[in-house]
This record gives structure tokens, C-alpha cells and sequence, in this order.
């Protein structure tokens, strides 16, 4: 009994001893602390807010949106803010995703950081910027998230500016398209780094890419004070942002649309086509008008978050590679085409311009026969038919007689190497310089290039030779065996320059590989006045108030190595292919008194595949203004599928079939104006 008795009296002791504590504490609160408290409740803080700058829209040489902006009600959030709660946001996100009417785990999934571990989608830029969630907001979800802020820390929704297509599929490639800036990016470039806001978005490719500086603009600051809920109450200073400059360029939209319907068709056409791409080029300047490129796809996917299915679809060789520009990336063999080169190098190494030359069906070299386009002979014919007939073995002839003077296998000590060296001079073998990203060189074989070539590759050959090819063996047991045969033969004797690399270089075949723009290039400097010039798509950069920032002009790199009488003559002879030549069933029944068509077809080999298609064409004949160049990967022969694609482009261009998409057969010349507030004259 006096056990249990003292028990009690030591616990009303403790109680009686955190009572008097407590109410010591409500005193210190209350009394002795309570204004401080009342004061931290009331007090207003500042918040930096980042306004980020619209960015500059692309136009076409009449002022027409390319890429332009069109405002969305974004909602963000703060990652950083949902990692400080004690639940990691996950009440936020479920509360969120309710507004949205999105499952949550889309929301989770957009907020994570991609990896190469992580699949789409994934937020790709700095885990420490807002990250949008959803750019399709309707004001009603957007005013239950700022109305109810407290139940949305770190969720943000206001009006934004988004990059919008009107083009849809055309020209995507070319135009490029906008991703977060990524913590690598900021390290890379200074620039960038130095007027990065913690919001902007960069250019990813294309023109996008290139002129992203002038693009972007400059971010401004809001500095706002809000309550301790996060609200509101009201601007305490703010620097407006500068927006970003409009890049005007030569293309136009009307031709761009005509490129991309007549590459679509075309390969429709092409039951095995599997690629095709078109170039429009402005001879006198150097203007890129149109650049199409199939398959394609919608940069608008970008936007938002991409899926993980179309993103694998976008990097798919088996979709054709929908990222990939094939008139600047793409490399063919040029077949036929080619030959205004070859027939250039044989004016410079002596042969007569006006000369009498044998077309038989075949023609030996070095032991090997090779024929003409279904062994057809032609008899003596002079270059101007060669071209306009497109006979083989005048060029096959012509490239062996070269080599063998040259030293045949065992060369002089300084080989003049005449189509080599002029297919170099005509920009084939090295980039053009155009203002897009990743433009490939593509490629011209010849002694030099043959022996880099055999040192680079002998230990691998060397191997190839003894153990062959058995993951090629277990489908196709003849490629492997001739695989491992020719991996022999590049072992021991590799790095000779043989007669029949020369001659299949000679028709554009073999080791060429050339690029849809690269071709453009040569024929409009050909068909002009002899001047190489970079392609540009950007014509020039102006301020949203109209003021001129820059001028873009075509660089010239160079002269082509053929005085203007053997230009004229190689030009005349190819205005007659669509007329009486290998074009001529494909330009059948045009008006060639409304606008007058040059051009040539090519047919390039492929192993295990269809033919590749080509048609290399100029308009109009007596004064060139437009080059179109059209190649179709699988589409067989160039007079079948690339020259009807090319017609059909002409046909837009001049209306000969409806409204001309350049009315007057010629490029808009004059910029168009821009008003103060960024908008076009009309």
C-alpha cells in the first residue's frame, strides 16, 4: 500500500512538472514572443521570377511562318520544391493529377531525369527549372491551381509562349526543333550559359540549332512579393525581356509544299522506295528555296514530352530515320549524273569538246567488260549525244585511258588523276558549308584516298580474310564467300587504284557517294556563271521593331575548273534530255514553250537493292534561275521516278497546272517588313 501511495506521488510530480513547463513555453510564445511570431505571419517576402523571352519566329522569303509562336496556358512545376516535402510531393501530385485528369504516374514519369537507363518520357534539361507538365490547360484547371496555391506549392500555371508548325511534316528537318537546356550544354557553351535564364529552351537542330543566339532573345526578371503561402501580392520590380530576333530565309513555303507532295508521290510510285529527297536552289544567289526530305515527321512531338514509342520510331532505321535530313546527310552513288564532271575532266585532260568518240555495247578494262545500259551500242556519236543519250563506254574508255597514263598499277611519281581531281574541284568529296548542322562530305575515290583508306582498314581485312564472314554466312552463304574473298583481296593489294575503280568513277559508281545538295551545288554553279557558292537557307536577321541586324549571303568557295564554252556546250546538250533524251518520256506532252527544262538522269547501282533514282535539272534553259535535284533511294531508274518528281516541282513552281507557287518564275527578292510589334506587312 505505501509502495502504490509513493508511486502516485511521483507521477503527479511529472505531471505537475510538464504542466509548469508547458505553461512556461505558452508564455515565451505568447508573451514574450508573440509579436515576432504574429510579425512572421504577416510578412511579406520577395520572389525572383524568370519572364523568358519570346522567341523569334522563322519566315519564309515573303514573310510567311516557317516556325512561329502561339501563346498556351502551361502548367510547371518546382522538382526541387516537391523533394524538400516530407512526402517527396507525392500528396501534390495526386492532387495535381486530378486538375489534369492524368494518371499520376504520367506526371512521375515526366519529371524524372532521362538517362540512358530511362525511357520516354523523361524531363531532358536541368532538374533546377521549372518543368512543364502540360501545355493544353484550359483556363478552369489553371485558376483551381492559383486559386488554391497552398494545395500546389511549386506548381506554377501561366500564360507561355510554344513553338508551333505551321508546315506540319515539311521541312522538319531543315527547321530543326527545341529540347531544355541540359547541364553539359550550359558547360559547352559559354554563350549560352552566360544569358541562360533557368527556363529557356535550345535549339536542337536545323535552323533552329544554327541561329539559336539570335532566336532566343534575352529573359527578363519579375521581382514579386508573395505571403507566406506563395501568393501573390504584388510587382516590386521588373526588367522586360527582349525578344528574339526574326531570321528571314530564301525558302518559300508554297515550293516546300509542291517538294514534299512530289517526293511523296514518288515513292508511292516506287513500291520499294525507301527514302527520297529533293533540293530547290537559287542559282544566282545561292538560296536554298525548298528542301525536302522522306520519311519526315511532326517536330511538334517535341512539345510537352515525347513518348517513348515515337521517340524509338524517330531513331528506327527501319522507319527510314524520320530525324535525318536525307538531301544534306544522304549519300549515293550519283550514277549519271555525274558525268558532267567526267566529261569536264576529259576537256581538261585534251579530249577534243567537238571531238568524234566510239558508243559501242561494251568495253574491256583490264580484263573486266563493262556495258552499256542493256548493251546497247551507239556507234560514233560526239559528247553532245554521250550525254544526251547517256552512253557509258565513251567514259569508261576515256577514265582507262587516264589511268594507264597515269601509270596504271604502278603509278608516275605525281598522277594527274583528271576525275578525281575535277570532281573535287566541283565541291564533290567535302562539305558544302550550308548553315545546317551534320552535313556529311560524302565521298571521291582516287590513289590518295584509296591508299588512306587501305592503311585505315588492312589489320581488320587482313582478319576477315581468314575468318570470313559467319553472321553474313547464315543467310546469305554467297555474300559471305565473296565478302571474304574481296576482304582477301584488300588484305594483299589494297592500296592499288585499279582500272575499274577508275572507270566505275568515271559514271558516278563504285566508291562515289555524293549528296542530294552537293549535287545542286555543282549544277548551279555549272549551269551559272562558273561561281561555287555555299548554300544558305537564311537570307538575313531582323529585329522585332524592323531594324536590319545582318544580311546573309552565299559565300562563294570556289571556280569550277571548265571555261565557259564548255560549259555552254555541256549545258546545251543537257537541255535536249528532256526533250529527245533519257528524260523525255518523263517530260512528255510539257510546255517547253511556257519554260524550257535541262536537265539528267541517273541510275545507280545498288547491291541487294533497287536501283537509286536521280534527275539533276535547270529552268529555264536560256537563263537559268532554278536548280531542282531528286533522288529516290530504291526507286529504280531516274528517267521512271526522279524526273516525273522533278517535272511535277516545276510544274508548282510555274503554275503550269494551277496557281504558280512563285508567281513570275522568280524568287521573292525583297525582305519583308516588320512592324514595331514583330508582326508582317502584308
Amino acid at each position: 500500500m505505501i509502495r502504490v501511495r509513493a508511486r502516485l506521488v511521483v507521477l503527479q510530480f511529472v505531471v505537475l512538472t510538464m504542466l509548469a513547463a508547458l505553461t512556461v513555453r505558452l508564455w515565451q510564445v505568447q508573451v514574450v514572443r508573440g509579436g515576432q511570431f504574429v510579425a512572421a505571419a504577416t510578412e511579406t517576402r520577395t520572389r525572383d521570377v524568370i519572364v523568358p523571352a519570346v522567341r523569334g519566329p522563322i519566315l519564309d522569303a515573303a514573310g510567311r511562318p516557317l516556325v512561329r509562336n502561339r501563346t498556351a496556358l502551361v502548367v510547371s512545376i518546382d522538382r526541387a520544391a516537391l523533394e524538400r516535402m516530407d512526402d517527396g510531393g507525392a500528396a501534390v501530385l495526386r492532387r495535381l493529377a486530378t486538375v489534369l485528369g492524368r494518371p499520376v504516374r504520367e506526371l512521375r514519369e515526366r519529371i524524372r531525369a532521362c538517362g540512358p537507363m530511362v525511357s520516354r518520357p523523361c524531363w531532358p534539361g536541368s532538374l533546377y527549372s521549372p518543368i512543364p507538365l502540360d501545355d493544353k490547360v484550359s483556363t478552369r484547371e489553371a485558376l483551381q491551381i492559383l486559386e488554391r496555391q497552398e494545395d500546389f506549392p511549386g506548381v506554377s500555371a501561366e500564360v507561355q509562349p510554344v513553338r508551333d508548325y505551321p508546315l506540319g511534316t515539311g521541312a522538319s528537318q531543315t527547321l530543326g526543333y527545341l529540347q531544355p537546356v541540359t547541364e553539359e550544354e550550359l558547360r559547352k557553351r559559354s554563350s549560352l550559359k552566360a544569358n541562360f535564364s533557368g527556363v529557356d529552351l535550345v535549339g536542337r537542330d536545323g535552323l533552329e540549332y544554327v541561329y539559336d543566339e539570335a532566336l532566343r532573345g534575352k529573359s527578363g526578371l519579375r521581382r514579386v512579393q508573395v505571403d507566406r503561402m506563395g501568393k501573390v501580392l504584388g510587382v516590386e520590380r521588373q526588367t522586360s525581356p527582349v525578344p528574339g530576333d526574326v531570321l528571314v530565309t530564301h525558302m518559300d513555303v508554297n515550293v516546300q509544299r509542291v517538294v514534299d507532295e512530289a517526293l511523296a508521290a514518288a515513292m508511292k510510285n516506287a513500291p520499294r522506295a525507301d527514302g527520297a529527297a529533293a533540293v530547290v536552289l537559287d542559282v544566282k544567289t545561292g538560296g536554298v528555296i525548298a528542301l525536302g526530305s522522306m520519311p519526315t515527321y511532326n517536330p511538334g512531338v517535341w512539345a510537352g514530352g515525347i513518348a517513348e514509342a515515337e521517340y524509338q520510331r524517330l531513331l528506327s532505321e527501319k522507319a527510314g530515320l524520320p530525324l535525318v535530313s536525307r538531301a544534306t546527310h544522304g549519300m549515293y552513288a550519283p550514277g549519271s549524273t555525274f558525268k558532267v564532271s567526267s566529261m569536264a575532266a576529259m576537256v581538261r585532260d585534251g579530249y577534243p569538246l567537238k571531238g568524234k568518240y566510239d558508243c559501242p555495247g561494251s568495253f574491256n578494262v583490264a580484263g573486266t567488260t563493262f556495258n552499256n545500259f542493256h548493251g546497247i551500242g551507239m556507234g560514233t556519236i560526239d559528247l553532245h549525244t554521250a550525254l544526251v543519250r547517256s552512253c557509258d563506254t565513251v567514259f569508261y574508255r576515256a577514265a582507262y585511258e587516264m589511268w594507264l597514263r597515269d601509270g596504271g598499277l604502278r603509278p608516275v611519281k605525281r598522277p594527274k588523276e583528271p576525275m578525281t581531281r575535277t570532281a573535287e574541284a566541283f565541291g564533290f568529296g567535302r562539305k558544302t558549308g550550308i548553315d545546317l548542322p551534320g552535313e556529311v562530305a560524302g565521298r571521291i575515290p582516287g590513289r590518295a584516298a584509296k591508299k588512306a583508306m587501305w592503311a585505315a582498314t588492312k589489320h581488320t581485312s587482313c582478319l576477315r580474310s581468314k575468318t570470313g564472314y559467319p553472321e553474313v554466312a547464315k543467310k546469305d552463304p554467297g555474300r559471305a564467300a565473296y565478302l571474304k574473298r574481296l576482304a582477301n583481296e584488300n588484305c594483299l593489294e589494297g592500296f592499288e587504284w585499279k582500272a575499274a575503280e577508275a572507270a566505275n568513277l568515271s559514271i558516278g559508281q563504285g566508291d562515289v557517294l555524293v549528296t542530294p545538295l552537293q549535287l545542286a551545288v555543282a549544277y548551279a554553279a555549272l549551269v551559272g556563271d562558273g561561281t561555287l557558292r555555299s548554300p544558305r537557307i537564311a537570307k538575313a536577321v531582323i529585329r522585332p521593331d524592323g531594324t536590319h541586324v545582318e544580311e546573309i549571303k552565299s559565300p562563294v568557295v570556289g571556280r569550277l575548273p571548265v571555261d565557259d564554252r564548255t560549259r555552254d556546250y555541256i549545258r546545251a546538250a543537257l537541255s535536249e534530255v528532256t526533250s529527245d533524251g533519257t528524260a523525255a518520256g518523263a517530260f512528255s506532252g510539257f510546255p517547253m514553250d511556257v519554260v524550257k527544262i535541262g536537265g539528267k538522269t541517273g541510275t545507280a547501282e545498288v547491291y541487294g537493292k533497287e536501283d537509286t533514282s536521280w534527275f539533276a535539272s535547270f529552268a529555264p534553259v536560256g537563263d537559268p534561275r532554278f536548280v531542282v535535284v531528286v533522288t529516290v533511294s530504291q526507286g529504280g531508274q531516274g528517267g521512271m521516278t526522279a524526273a516525273p518528281a522533278a517535272r511535277a516541282i516545276y510544274e508548282g513552281i510555274y503554275g503550269i497546272k494551277g496557281k504558280a507557287a512563285l508567281p513570275g518564275g522568280e524568287p521573292v527578292k525583297r525582305l519583308p517588313k516588320i512592324r514595331p510589334d514583330g508582326t508582317v506587312v502584308e
